[in-house]
């Protein structure tokens, strides 16, 4: 008995030590990634390395440093017995996914929203004073106004004009071909297609002239117009022609997916009932391929409401073509108006949310999310 009772204390003694060096490696294990990866940012942040040789440190920091992140905590985690490991694993992977977010999403939006309720120094509060100057304001009713033009018009035209191309292309005989043009303006940046498009719409007085739509309307026997300072609303259409030459390519690459998971069988059947083509495409693939279509649509809706590099490289905001993105950088960065800035930005926001959380809600509805 009494050896019976030694063994049974150094079971316990073992068990107990092993989880006394478990807890200390949860303690020290977090603490020394804590300190190590601010260690290294504090590094960055101070010295004065040669860019190139900056730009390899941040990176190798990036990719490394988040797996030894992952890495030391997993191995952590695989100390603990099966059942405490299934409750915090999951918390390992996504926590430091959700505190990156919270540091570069959620802080700054809760610190634009302080912004806000303040003056344009930041330093005295006037509470909703900024927003009822946003909705009264005739340059930022007209970025409003613009914006509700981008996405009436620009989003439109790209859904519509990207399925089109999509079930068309689907049927053609150079489908690749006929993708990889439409698709190809994806590959430019925004700031590169402004730039592109300026010398399109280019303008000088005279018959010579060196913007291409010009031209064409010279040799045709026109007048050259200027086409992004004509009056309202048409220099604004003009520069959302940009966003459909450049985002057309995103919605018939994504619809294109879509329309090949379309039962084969289900057309052919609709057609020997002898429903026509018109008929099959609204009754039997708009509905099949209706998920897509509302994703496509909030995406670009979302991408719209945001749009800024266009604009600002075509006009800078000039000749009432200001949308709310370029009239926030205007009012923060340029006449340091912190508060109409921040205003702004919280506006942009709210128009942007109803848009996320309906999509959200659809693809909760079909089963995405749990």
């Amino acid at each position: 008995m009494p050896e019976l009772k030694t063994t049974a204390n150094g079971t316990k003694g073992a068990a107990g030590g092993a989880r006394g060096a478990v807890a200390l490696w949860s303690v020290l294990i977090p603490a020394l990634n804590a300190a190590g990866h601010t260690g290294i940012f504090l590094f960055l942040r101070d010295t004065e390395l040669n860019p190139v040789l900056y730009a390899i440190v941040a990176i190798l920091w990036g990719v490394v440093g988040v797996y030894v992140l992952y890495a030391s905590l997993n191995w952590v985690v695989e100390q603990y017995g099966e059942t405490w490991k299934r409750r915090i694993q999951p918390y390992l992977f996504v926590g430091p996914a959700f505190a990156l977010l919270t540091w570069l999403l959620l802080i700054p939006t809760i610190r634009t929203l302080i912004m806000s309720l303040q003056d344009a120094t930041s330093s005295k509060f006037v509470g909703l004073a900024n927003y009822a100057a946003v909705f009264t304001n005739r340059l930022l009713l007209t970025a409003l106004r613009n914006n509700l033009l981008w996405v009436l018009f620009g989003a439109t035209a790209c859904i519509v004009l990207g399925l089109l191309i999509a079930v068309l292309a689907d049927r053609s005989s150079f489908e690749r071909l006929a993708k990889a043009i439409v698709f190809m303006p994806m590959a430019i940046s925004f700031v590169a297609a402004g730039v592109i498009w300026k010398f399109i719409y280019y303008y000088q007085p005279g018959d010579e002239q060196v913007g291409l739509l010009n031209a064409i309307v010279v040799s045709l026997g026109g007048e050259p117009q200027a086409w992004t300072s004509m009056t309202q609303p048409w220099n604004n259409l003009f520069l959302i022609v940009i966003l459909i030459w450049m985002q057309t390519g995103f919605a018939m690459v994504i619809f294109s997916a879509a329309l090949k998971a379309v039962p084969e069988d289900m057309l052919e059947a609709a057609r020997v009932d002898g429903a026509g083509e018109i008929r099959i495409f609204f009754k039997i693939i708009v509905p099949f391929i209706s998920a897509t279509i509302l994703s496509v649509t909030t995406t670009i809706i979302v991408f719209t409401l945001k749009i800024f590099d266009v604009v600002m490289v075509m006009t800078g905001g000039q000749y009432d073509t200001e949308v709310v993105a370029t009239q926030f950088y205007r009012q923060f960065f340029m006449y340091r108006n912190f508060g109409y800035g921040s205003t702004l930005a919280i506006v942009l926001l709210i128009a942007v949310i109803p848009v996320i959380w309906f999509n959200l809600r659809q693809l909760r509805k079909q089963g995405g999310f749990a």
